[in-house]
């Protein structure tokens, strides 16, 4: 992660953000960094998350964990550490991480015997402890899911994007049949569909990955695919059937109904803090964050105006106050060291839903002016039922961001039937094209165009009978897409 320093201030409040259609990835880098979401650690990839980015992502968490223990999932810790001999067990498994695997050799002054893996996912502690856990069918499904931080040692790293290290939440469970462990996937894919388009307002494509695309070792995986605005797509969270893959590599297994020994059949499944990332591309503007409703901190910031003046603070107060009683998430800043164009700046740029500014003509009007985030629509409103008022705002905001975020997507999301055509649509969207299924033509389609396959729709109804690159006949309707 390259350190870029923010752009100039001037007149001691208004910052400059890097507009969107002349460097996309330096307008996200400013918005990062002014913001305050976050802050280059000093380990190299890593970075810290700041209460305001961690307030981000406690929100989300609540929202993925409520949705979790309701389909009746439980939270565990399991250590960070796993053993080399433990790691090499299921051969494909280690293949495809081996690049990204961070090692610890010595502990204190001593030299380790055997290296330490830092866990860059957990399917190998869940796989060892479930072979002790696991006796009998009655034991399932085994529903678990951990909340924590893994490691993987990337060369080419970005804020929330990708970071050598990162947060997230990874679901693993076990079932008696495979029907079961299919229908687990499919039920947490959903989950992660509905906190990205309810509660993120964000969009998503959800579908089957190709075999080069699935996770390693996992029978089948499964992806939802948001866009952000520049056109390249972001996986927002993926599932994966593992069938009996690692319950065999790791001796798991339970006494049948029949009385015989069997192995289960395992899932997984994660999202991790790039969902912030993909919050800022989705969403947002020159102006900073334009966060959703449901999701942001803070729904409402009350600003004093003329606050020197008898009265306007209590009364500004009064108003956050009542706000808060009717459970809306409010930030009332009375700051007086900083001027009120300097709080609407600076809310604006955290992407607060709603600013409501009251004064001294405001409270004598029984009023306060109400600006919209998403839209900069600028309105009184009573203060009389003003917290109903408000959450009745809220919920328009959270609609009307994502319609426009849906609206944006399906603009730019086009079917073709010439790979002339994809290789146009993909540089600023989405191509859904026929494709062969073989590898090595979606190796061809992605050297050709810089677009990989994002997944495979579950509507399967075919709209060409050939392959979209190659010509021969065509297997699978597919999304085609550059991608973070």
């Amino acid at each position: 992660m390259a350190k870029t320093e923010p752009k100039g201030v001037k007149s001691g409040f208004v910052r400059h953000l890097t507009p969107r259609d002349v460097d996309f990835a330096q307008w996200y880098t400013d918005v990062v960094t002014l913001t305050d979401l976050c802050d280059y650690a000093p380990v190299r990839g890593c970075m810290v998350v700041k209460p305001y980015g961690t307030a981000i992502w406690e929100r989300i968490k609540e929202e993925m964990d409520s949705r979790f223990k309701a389909t009746g999932h439980e939270n565990v810790m399991m250590p960070m550490l796993i053993p080399e001999n433990l790691l090499l067990k299921e051969a494909e498994h280690v293949e495809g991480f081996a690049p990204e695997v961070a090692w610890v050799t010595q502990g204190g002054k001593e030299v380790l015997q055997e290296k330490l893996a830092i866990r860059p996912t957990s399917e190998v502690l869940f796989s060892v402890m479930y072979a002790k856990w696991l006796q009998s069918w009655r034991d399932l499904p085994l529903l678990y899911n951990q909340w924590c931080s893994v490691m993987r040692w990337e060369k080419t790293t970005r804020p929330f994007l990708r970071t050598a290290e990162f947060w997230w939440q990874e679901g693993h469970t076990l079932h008696e049949t495979a029907e079961e462990a299919q229908e687990e996937t499919m039920r947490m894919l959903d989950i992660y569909r509905q906190v990205c388009e309810d509660v993120l307002a964000m969009p998503v494509y959800s579908g089957h990955k190709s075999d080069s695309e699935k996770f390693a070792g996992a029978v089948a995986t499964y992806s939802i695919e948001a866009m952000m605005q520049d056109g390249k797509s972001l996986q927002a969270g993926t599932t994966h059937n593992f069938g009996d893959n690692f319950t065999k590599a790791y001796e798991i297994s339970f006494l049948a109904r029949d009385g015989k020994l069997t192995h289960p059949f395992g899932t997984s499944w994660g999202t991790s803090t790039r969902l912030i990332g993909a919050l800022i591309m989705a969403h947002g503007d020159e102006r900073g964050l334009k966060l959703p409703p449901q999701i942001a901190p803070y729904q409402v910031v009350v600003v004093p105006v003329a606050q020197h003046k008898e009265g306007v603070v209590e009364g500004a107060k009064a108003v956050a106050d009542a706000l808060v009683k009717a459970g809306i998430r409010v930030k009332f800043d009375s700051r007086d060291t900083v001027s009120p164009g300097f709080k609407f700046n600076d809310w604006e740029l955290k992407g607060v839903p709603v600013r409501l500014e009251i004064g001294p003509r405001d409270l004598a009007a029984n009023q306060a002016v109400c600006v919209r985030r998403d839209t900069y629509e600028k309105t009184t409103v009573s203060l009389d039922g003003i917290a109903d008022a408000m959450k009745a705002l809220l919920a328009a905001i959270q609609s009307d961001m994502y319609d426009t975020a849906k609206g944006f997507m399906d603009a730019h999301t086009e079917t073709v039937t010439s790979f002339d055509r994809l290789k146009e649509v993909v540089q600023g969207g989405f191509a859904k094209a026929m494709w062969c299924g073989e590898a090595g033509c979606e190796d061809a389609i992605k050297a050709e165009s810089g677009a990989g396959t994002r997944n495979m729709p579950f509507d399967q109804t075919p709209f060409d009978d050939h392959c979209v690159h190659c010509g021969k006949p065509a297997k699978h309707v597919m999304y085609f897409a550059k991608a973070y």
